[in-house]
């Protein structure tokens, strides 16, 4: 059952599946939606993502993704659910002391983003040890791509995502606006480690079946371990497409980190998990399959 706004979705997206628009904030709706549809087990996306607006437009982040998440355990506290996937971010470790990152190196977010994540984090503690709701929470380092066969993608307007604009550069024959090229890495431009949303996927589908199985509350990263650099993406985009495009430099954009690369290894050793689509490659090819063949999304 898929219980969504799509203030910035489409519904087109899930149309094989069960969909219900209502609000996280609706708390009466989702005790309704809980009960009545006999729900056991939620998985937790609904949050506005993009670091660079929460810097400008703190309010609506801590009121969304915070206060909507309190509104999401009450009700399930209410409907007697007591398993929950929470999707999270690398954003809550900010600018990290050392790479790659561990689920247990320091929380500093560098945006309100980050920091509502963090909130919802340890709200999630105190409702385990309270009412026994127990959580797995998982740390996004950079979901990408799209279904190999190109049937469902990434689109979402505002889109803010390197990899979604890179290749609209790409297909446009556009200016690609680079932001920041002074960064301490190798080629001053930010890293970060990209998982396929497919990989992602599985991971859900296997923390689901820890619930099931009484597994206690944890954290973990959900990465590879290997970063890559917007300039190796922006090569990526030119290889795969077969095309040309300029990029323009930009200054930074507030909020951003330098490097971002997980420690994924409690995940993979734990549930024996292995990436199977997540290299560089597979990503861009994947998700220029579907923005060729759905130009306008799913519109």
């Amino acid at each position: 059952i898929i219980y969504d706004s799509f203030e910035n979705g489409y519904q087109e997206a899930v149309r094989e599946f069960d969909s219900i628009k209502g609000n996280i904030k609706d708390e009466d709706k989702l005790v309704k939606v809980l009960k009545q549809k006999k729900i056991d087990a939620v998985m937790h996306f609904a949050a506005f993502i993009e670091m660079g607006e929460s810097m400008k437009n703190p309010y609506k982040y801590i009121e969304n993704n915070v206060v909507g998440s309190v509104s999401l355990l009450e009700a399930m506290v209410k409907a007697r659910v007591n398993k929950l996937i929470f999707s999270s971010t690398a954003g809550v470790y900010g600018n990290p002391e050392r790479i790659p990152i561990k689920e247990d190196s320091r929380k500093l977010p560098e945006n309100p983003y980050g920091e509502s994540k963090l909130m919802v984090e340890k709200i999630l503690n105190w409702y385990d040890r309270i009412y026994d709701l127990r959580s797995i929470v998982i740390r996004y380092f950079n979901a990408a791509g799209a279904t190999l066969d190109g049937k469902f993608g990434e689109a979402h307007l505002p889109e803010s995502h390197l990899i979604p604009n890179v290749i609209k550069a790409a297909i446009n024959n556009k200016e690609f606006n680079l932001f920041g090229d002074d960064y301490p890495t190798p080629d001053g431009t930010c890293v970060r480690d990209y998982i396929h949303v497919l990989d992602l996927a599985e991971a859900h589908i296997i923390a689901l079946k820890a619930l099931d199985n009484k597994h206690k509350s944890d954290v973990y990263n959900a990465g590879t371990g290997k970063g890559y650099s917007n300039l190796e993406v922006i090569q990526m985009v030119k290889k795969v497409s077969k095309k040309e495009f300029k990029t323009k430099t930009n200054p930074r954009r507030p909020g951003d980190a330098n490097k971002l690369i997980a420690d994924s290894s409690k995940f993979q050793k734990e549930f024996k998990f292995k990436h199977r689509y997540s290299d560089l490659e597979t990503i861009i090819s994947s998700a220029y399959k579907w923005h060729i063949s759905h130009p306008k999304g799913y519109q």
